[in-house]
């Protein structure tokens, strides 16, 4: 069986994120984005933790159950420390089985950081240091290195990363069974590092609000468990993941925010890493950082459009022999809100988007699924075209930079309309 996933999220008890990301509200917003596992998110503060002890029904299989969704105990947690001569601030996302196996290891993780204050604690901890003592309280505990190649805590971001997961995790590299892309790269991207062509590449959301959980999913090859979950990121049965352009993520190129500098890593290196109008440091993204670790024998794995089957009929995937296929899609709140002109927040395009899902079912279904003759029934004729030319990656791009979204534009007509992408948090 599959299912469709979405890994990395947070609660209202996170730092900067939305105060709707309640229990009640993410079940909710899972079914109308066609999504069947969730992390509960920010497990070990203790406020969130209660209200997921009180509301969730744990399952024989180490998932727990709310409102006809599926969740598993999962968090992100930030560590900060010393190594090599330099500061290292790395993010990592932690599963365990059950609420037992979470209260320990929320037990053991006091005594490094202050849990109360963020629902994404900062821990005194090393990488190494983490997983003896996540393994140690419960050996079925995963973890997988979140967002990696974000520049300022991803594990092989240019600002405080490592060059490779050796550098990383030392003895304990045996032990991370995959890599989280982050929106700024997909998995065609990763697979041209050596070190990660046979690794497993997952995608989620790192949603701080509602809307936008799912712009990133993994969808699973295995049961909808949290063995079935284990496997799955430990054996690569990834069925195909759904990603967002990565050019539309906030560090896919080099650049300055302050002084609206932008760069592709081969101009940078031509033109040096300094900003041409004040001086300081760029901020190097992370095209750059996989182009400097690829290695100078590596490729890019070619892009394929043949469908492997794996993927849902009428998109368009890209294919690697012998690899999980993935799509790229703009999230169906930008389409709408590119057609009708409007922000993304604003009534009218979320009253849209409630309406194209109720008649399509999901906003997978519609993003991926629906055929295009129930598109032009269902939610018109210019919109359903919109959705078609997402599918088909009718677009175009200018890549976002030290932390400004990328804009998209939807190709296909005489007058593009510009995706509205500064709202997404």
């Amino acid at each position: 069986m599959t299912f469709a996933a979405d890994l990395h999220l947070h609660s209202s008890h996170a730092y900067a994120t939305s105060s709707s990301l309640t229990l009640d509200n993410l079940a909710h917003w899972a079914r109308l984005k066609g999504i069947d596992l969730l992390a509960t998110a920010d497990f070990t503060h203790p406020i969130w933790f209660e209200e997921l002890k009180s509301k969730l029904t744990e399952g024989p299989d180490g998932l727990c159950f709310y409102r006809g969704v599926n969740f598993v105990l999962g968090t992100e947690l930030s560590c900060v420390y010393r190594q090599d001569g330099r500061g290292r601030r790395i993010h990592v996302l932690v599963y365990v089985s059950g609420m037992a196996s979470a209260r320990k290891l929320t037990n053991k993780l006091k005594r490094h950081g202050n849990l109360e204050s963020d629902g994404r604690p900062t821990l005194n901890l090393s990488l190494p240091e983490l997983c003896h003592l996540a393994l140690d309280s419960d050996p079925d505990t995963l973890i997988v290195p979140a967002h990696a190649w974000t520049p300022w805590y991803g594990l092989f971001g240019s600002k405080s990363g490592f060059d490779s997961l050796v550098d990383a995790f030392g003895d304990m590299t045996r032990h991370i069974p995959a890599i989280e892309t982050g929106l700024s790269s997909d998995p065609e991207m990763n697979w041209s590092v050596p070190e990660l062509q046979d690794k497993t590449i997952v995608s989620f959301s790192d949603a701080h609000s509602l809307p936008k959980l799912g712009r990133e999913l993994t969808v699973f090859d295995a049961g909808l468990s949290f063995s079935g979950l284990a496997k799955g990121l430990r054996e690569n049965r990834i069925a195909y993941t759904v990603e967002m352009y990565p050019e539309e993520g906030k560090y896919h190129y080099d650049g300055h925010r302050k002084c609206g500098i932008t760069r592709h890593p081969g101009e940078t290196l031509e033109e040096g890493a300094e900003c041409p109008v004040c001086g300081r440091p760029l901020t190097l993204g992370v095209l750059n950082r996989i182009l400097s670790l690829r290695g100078e024998d590596s490729e890019v794995v070619p892009e394929s459009k043949a469908n492997s089957g794996a993927v849902p009929q009428g998109a368009s995937p890209v294919c690697s022999s012998g690899r999980a296929p993935f799509v790229r899609l703009v999230p169906l709140f930008d389409i709408i809100s590119a057609v009708r002109r409007k922000g993304p927040n604003t009534k009218g395009v979320q009253a849209e988007y409630h309406d194209v899902v109720a008649k399509l079912g999901s906003e997978l279904r519609a993003s991926l699924w629906a055929p295009e003759d129930e598109l032009a029934t269902q939610v018109g004729e210019e919109l359903g075209q919109a959705i078609m030319r997402n599918r088909r990656g009718e677009l175009e791009i200018e890549p976002g930079y030290d932390g400004v979204y990328g804009k998209v534009s939807l190709a296909g007509g005489t007058n593009p309309r510009k995706l509205n992408s500064s709202s997404i948090p």
